[in-house]
């Protein structure tokens, strides 16, 4: 099995910064592309940030300039930098990752179960 686990989320006063992490864990031959999704409350999931195995990165662009996405690839972790945030933040924040278990296995998507993120002062 895989497992993704965020962790990082909570309360912040808005200009405050945040740093959220996704491990991942269990049987994985290699993971493609990570990417942060967020969900505020009566709106639909969007993707916030998106990382590849090489470390090419794009960004949603309301948070351009402010987040930064990055990855270590050794622990397979990828990292969410939130700077200057704002109200408009505030959501749970879920991990995505693209990964084959196997070599020459299928691409599968996995999901961490959420962090909040509170921007409140």
């Amino acid at each position: 099995q895989v497992q993704l686990v965020e962790s990082g989320g909570g309360l912040v006063q808005p200009g405050g910064s945040l740093r959220l992490s996704c491990a991942a864990s269990g049987t994985i031959f290699r993971i493609n592309s990570m990417n942060w999704y967020r969900q505020a409350p009566g709106k639909q999931r969007e993707l916030v940030a998106a990382i590849t195995s090489g470390g090419s990165t794009n960004y949603v662009d309301s948070v351009k300039g402010r987040f930064t996405i990055s990855r270590d690839n050794a622990k397979n972790t990828v990292y969410l930098q939130m700077n200057s945030l704002k109200p408009e933040d505030a959501a749970v924040y879920y991990c995505k990752a693209q990964l084959m278990r196997v070599v020459a296995g299928a691409l599968y998507d996995y999901w961490g179960q959420g962090t909040q993120v509170t921007v409140s002062s």
